[in-house]
């Protein structure tokens, strides 16, 4: 099983990671993301909004199990993180966890 806090930080470490809600809409909605991250306390509106357009452009769109601030430190920033977007992955596995 793939431990996702090691996936993340391998992910924003070695790959290409945009923060922010509404670059994961926009990402969301043209496809140009592989994966798209929420934060559990993520606005109900923005994750609706981000969950439609991703399942429409075959964009996986996960919920982490903790909350902005979890996920802020996780990535390793000192603002707090309500939805990143994965360009590249990197060197993390982190697209296998839509396998399991």
């Amino acid at each position: 099983m793939i431990d996702i806090d090691k996936a993340l930080a391998s992910a924003v470490k070695t790959g290409k990671v945009s923060f922010g809600s509404n670059v994961a809409l926009q990402n969301a909605k043209t496809g140009k993301a592989k994966m798209i991250v929420l934060a559990s306390n993520c606005p109900k509106e923005i994750k609706e909004q981000i969950e439609y357009y991703g399942e429409i452009s075959k964009v996986p769109v996960i919920t982490y199990k903790g909350g902005s601030m979890d996920l802020a430190e996780v990535c390793k920033k000192m603002f707090i993180i309500s939805a990143l977007s994965i360009r590249e992955t990197g060197d993390s596995d982190i697209l296998k966890i839509t396998e399991q």
